[in-house]
């Protein structure tokens, strides 16, 4: 059995519904008899997911390692029934769902603090019209009512 040593993808992009991770040189190594092969991204360099179903989607996708002068060459399926990568796709799955709740929850945030600023805004204004009118500062208050009404 083929024990993954690092698989970590040069980069993700989501497209719909599918998940493409990336691999190229040094992020992705398996220990084949205690022996470590680095990828190299002469055949397949990707492995796209279904977000709908998790299915991987390309297994005809043919991965190559090599360690100085030899090559090992697996389809994807092979990599998948031979080795430990369900258990680091999966990692990968969970880090990239916990990215995407927190710039969900950063954006919430965000909105809620602009409607704050927007309410404050509003009870200052209202503030400054009982100011105005307990000053008798007609020229104030005219100028607040009028930047109230969008003039």
């Amino acid at each position: 059995m083929l024990k993954i040593r690092r698989i970590e993808p040069f980069y993700t992009k989501r497209d719909g519904d599918h998940l493409k991770l990336v691999f190229a040189y040094q992020y992705f190594s398996i220990l084949k008899d205690d022996e470590l092969f680095h990828f190299i991204p002469v055949e397949g360099k990707e492995i796209i997911i279904n977000l709908q179903t998790l299915q991987i989607e390309n297994l005809s996708d043919v991965f190559v390692f090599q360690k100085s002068s030899r090559f090992i060459r697996l389809p994807l399926y092979q990599l998948l029934l031979v080795s430990n990568i369900h258990d680091h796709l999966q990692k990968i799955l969970e880090d990239l769902e916990l990215s995407t709740e927190t710039k969900r929850a950063q954006n919430n945030i965000n909105e809620e603090t602009a409607q704050l600023v927007i309410e404050m805004e509003d009870m200052n204004r209202l503030r400054m019209i009982d100011y105005a009118l307990d000053h008798k500062d007609q020229q104030m208050f005219e100028q607040l009512m009028d930047d109230g009404n969008g003039t």
